[in-house]
């Protein structure tokens, strides 16, 4: 399979998508971010010394999915119609899983979208959380599902 992002010369450039049909398109991504048990407590009480850090990392996701393609040099601007991103506690990572959901209408598809939702969550969680755990790990940041346009659905296996 080709890549897309190269011209017949090898240079890069934006995909031409003004021949595609618009069509419903949805990506989900997650992320995770592990800590230590006395930092996510921190989390689930609240008692966080910069705040509400999932508040604060759902909505810095959803500002990094409108935010994709002035990160990514070949990401077409969308009009996003919908970015759900969900911070979940979880003792047993112990840390808290992000999934982040993009829709729109369009196109090209909104993976990057969520990928970067679901990324930009995990810094923030990371950020507001440095000062009392250095060691905190982000990982398996990952398109869980994709779907519309003319590839249809992917989901991944979990």
């Amino acid at each position: 399979m080709a890549l897309t992002h190269f011209d017949a010369k090898g240079q890069a450039h934006m995909v031409d998508v003004s021949g595609k049909p618009v069509t419903d398109r949805v990506a989900k991504a997650s992320a995770w971010v592990k800590m230590l048990p006395e930092t996510l407590e921190k989390v689930t009480e609240g008692s966080a010394k910069k705040g509400d850090v999932l508040g604060v990392a759902r909505l810095a996701g959803i500002m990094g999915a409108k935010q994709t393609a002035a990160l990514i040099p070949l990401c077409h601007p969308l009009p996003i119609t919908k970015v759900a991103v969900e911070l979940t506690p979880d003792t047993a990572l112990p840390g808290v899983r992000i999934t982040a959901e993009v829709r729109t209408s369009g196109q090209t598809g909104v993976e990057m979208e969520a990928l970067t939702a679901a990324s930009t969550a995990a810094l923030t969680v990371y950020d507001m959380l440095k000062a009392v755990d250095r060691a905190m790990e982000i990982g398996d940041l990952r398109v869980l599902l994709k779907d519309g346009g003319k590839s249809g659905r992917y989901e991944a296996e979990l």
